[in-house]
């Protein structure tokens, strides 16, 4: 795989244009908003507004991608080193939240765990704890489909050696109608697992691998 996606393209017109011009000057000035205004024209149609929409429909952002067929013999694993940098990353810089659904989070960071909203339209104090927690979730799943390891704390003892035991099981082919003696396999060591301990952690990882499905349109900056 080879992939190179570049930055997005910032809007350049009448009002950024006239920022530039007038760059020892607070982009916020009175006196640079109505630069831009006179640059932009009545009702936007100055030569300088047709020119910049002109160049904008022609500025692309760079995107190559080339995929190789073996990217996708396991293509979970091929997105999972692509997508877990990127959710810690967002975790780390991101600026906003969506919202995040009191059925996906545990009982303390409900809404309606959250002293009471002054107002309606407020956000109440658990709304961006929710999206934390949510993209944490994400992470954790991520990070054990990239560690194959991630359950050997649930196992104890050894393997020991395997044998094949013939039993009193018999099988016929339905080609030739001979009938054969079945086999079991048998091992010597002591090797267990907490199949109810491990099946939490699935639990976990099949449900940060949900909320990535559910939350997919709220992986922005």
């Amino acid at each position: 795989m080879r992939v190179y996606i570049g930055p997005y393209k910032n809007w350049v017109g009448p009002f950024q244009i006239a920022r530039t011009i007038l760059f020892w000057m607070d982009k916020e000035d009175d006196r640079v908003y109505k630069f831009g205004e006179w640059l932009a024209g009545k009702d936007d149609h100055s030569l300088l507004m047709r020119a910049c929409l002109w160049v904008e429909k022609y500025r692309q952002r760079k995107i190559k991608i080339k995929i190789d067929y073996w990217d996708t013999w396991s293509m979970d694993d091929t997105l999972a080193h692509i997508i877990l940098p990127m959710l810690k990353q967002l975790k780390e810089t991101k600026h906003g939240s969506p919202l995040v659904d009191d059925e996906d989070v545990p009982d303390e960071l409900k809404s309606t765990s959250a002293p009471p909203k002054k107002d309606e339209w407020d956000i109440d104090d658990n709304h961006f704890k929710r999206w934390d927690w949510a993209i944490g979730e994400m992470i954790f799943a991520f990070e054990c489909k990239l560690n194959d390891s991630w359950d050997e704390e649930f196992w104890t003892g050894e393997w020991g050696k395997t044998d094949w035991v013939k039993t009193e099981d018999e099988y016929t082919d339905p080609l030739t109608n001979k009938t054969e003696k079945l086999y079991t396999m048998v091992n010597s060591g002591n090797r267990t697992c907490d199949w109810e301990a491990r099946q939490k952690v699935q639990n976990r990882i099949t449900n940060g691998f949900r909320l990535f499905g559910k939350y997919f349109e709220g992986l922005w900056d």
